[in-house]
C-alpha cells in the first residue's frame, strides 16, 4: 500500500513540482514551499498566478499579480527575469536554449539566455503559452485560435484559427500536434505537419461536462490525458492523424466525481487521476487496471507530478492539502 506524507497548507496550491529530489508547492498566496529537510517556504510572489517546472534547468518558474517573472532553484534560490510594472503576469512557459516565456495582456514576451527580450503583440488576451519542442517557436492561445511565432527569425505569425477562447496549448512531444483547451468544454487540435502551403487538418475533441483544466502526455507522447469529466479521458496519438476518428480511453471512472487533474507517468504508460473529493488513483492504459494511491482528501485536487524515478508523487489541492505518496513500499 502506498505511503503518504502529508503538508498542509493554508490556501489553494496553482503547482507543483520536483525540482531534483525536492518537492516544491506553489501557494496562489506567492508562497512556496519546499519539502528538503523539513518544510522550508519562500515569500516570492505578491500574488501568484502561474507556475510551470522547467526541466532544463530543474527549476521553477512564477508569474504573478506583482508584474514579477522568477526562477527558483532546488536549493530556494529566487532569480528574478522580468518585470512588467503595474501589470499582472498570467502565464509563463519554458523553452529551448535557456529561454523563457511571459504573458501580460495582449502581449507575449520571451527573453531569451543572454537577456534579450522580444515582444510579440496580439489582437487578444494571451490566454496560454507554449514553446514548441525543437526550435524556438512559441505559440500563444488567445480568442478564435493559436498564433505561431518564429522567436529568431523577423516576420508574420502563422494563425492557426478556429472559432472560440483558447486557455491553454501544448505541443505534442514530437511536435506534430497542436492542442488547446477550449472555453466550451473542449480540446481543439491542429495536425502541424502537413505538406508545406497546405493548411493545418483540425481535430475536435470534445464531449466533456467540465472545462478541461489539466493535461499531460504520455512520457513518448502517444497518449494525452486530460481532466473534466467522471474519468480521465486520454486521446490516441500514435497514428499519423493523432485522435482524428478515434475514440479516447475513459480511465478511473467514478460516477459523477470529476477528474480535475492528471499527470502521466515519467517512464510507464501510467496516469495519475486526481479527483474533485481529493482522491487519487493511477491507472494503466494497456488494461485499464486502477490502484488507489489517495484516499478522499479536503478538497479537489488542482496539480500532481512525479518524480524522475516515478515513485513518488507530490500533489496540491486548492484547500492546501498537499502532500507526497510513496508507491516504493
Amino acid at each position: 500500500m502506498p505511503t503518504i506524507a502529508p503538508l498542509d497548507l493554508s490556501g489553494h496550491v496553482v503547482a507543483v513540482a520536483y525540482l531534483g529530489d525536492v518537492p516544491v508547492f506553489a501557494e496562489a498566496s506567492g508562497l512556496v514551499h519546499r519539502l528538503e529537510d523539513g518544510h522550508k517556504t519562500i515569500e516570492a510572489q505578491d500574488g501568484l498566478l502561474t507556475a510551470v517546472y522547467d526541466p532544463l534547468t530543474e527549476t521553477l518558474l512564477t508569474g504573478g499579480e506583482d508584474g514579477r517573472v522568477l526562477r527558483i532553484a532546488r536549493t530556494g534560490a529566487v532569480d528574478e527575469l522580468a518585470v512588467v510594472p503595474r501589470r499582472w503576469i498570467g502565464q509563463v512557459a519554458a523553452g529551448p536554449q535557456g529561454a523563457v516565456a511571459y504573458a501580460s495582456g495582449k502581449t507575449a514576451f520571451v527573453r531569451l539566455a543572454d537577456g534579450t527580450v522580444k515582444a510579440f503583440a496580439e489582437e487578444r488576451t494571451v490566454e496560454g503559452l507554449a514553446f514548441a519542442p525543437k526550435g524556438l517557436r512559441l505559440a500563444a492561445a488567445r480568442y478564435n485560435g493559436v498564433s505561431l511565432h518564429w522567436v529568431a527569425i523577423p516576420g508574420d505569425p502563422v494563425d492557426l484559427d478556429w472559432k472560440g477562447a483558447h486557455n491553454a496549448v501544448t505541443f505534442s512531444p514530437d511536435g506534430r500536434f497542436l492542442v488547446t483547451s477550449m472555453q466550451e468544454n473542449a480540446l481543439h487540435g491542429w495536425k502541424l505537419d502537413s505538406k508545406p502551403g497546405a493548411e493545418a487538418r483540425h481535430m475536435r475533441m470534445t464531449g466533456y461536462p467540465a472545462k478541461v483544466k489539466s493535461l499531460s502526455w504520455s512520457a513518448k507522447g502517444k497518449w494525452l490525458a486530460s481532466s473534466g469529466a467522471p474519468a480521465a479521458i486520454v486521446w490516441p496519438f500514435q497514428s499519423k492523424d493523432g485522435p482524428m476518428g478515434k475514440a479516447p480511453l475513459e480511465l478511473g471512472t467514478r460516477g459523477n466525481v470529476m477528474v480535475t487533474a492528471v499527470a502521466c507517468h515519467p517512464s510507464e504508460d501510467v496516469v495519475a487521476i486526481g479527483y474533485s473529493d481529493g482522491m487519487i488513483l493511477a491507472a494503466r492504459f494497456a488494461d485499464s487496471r486502477e490502484v488507489v494511491l489517495r484516499r478522499q482528501g479536503k478538497g479537489a485536487l488542482t496539480a500532481m507530478a512525479w518524480h524522475k524515478s516515478g515513485q513518488r508523487l507530490a500533489f496540491a489541492s486548492e484547500t492546501g492539502d498537499c502532500g507526497v505518496v510513496d508507491i516504493t513500499v
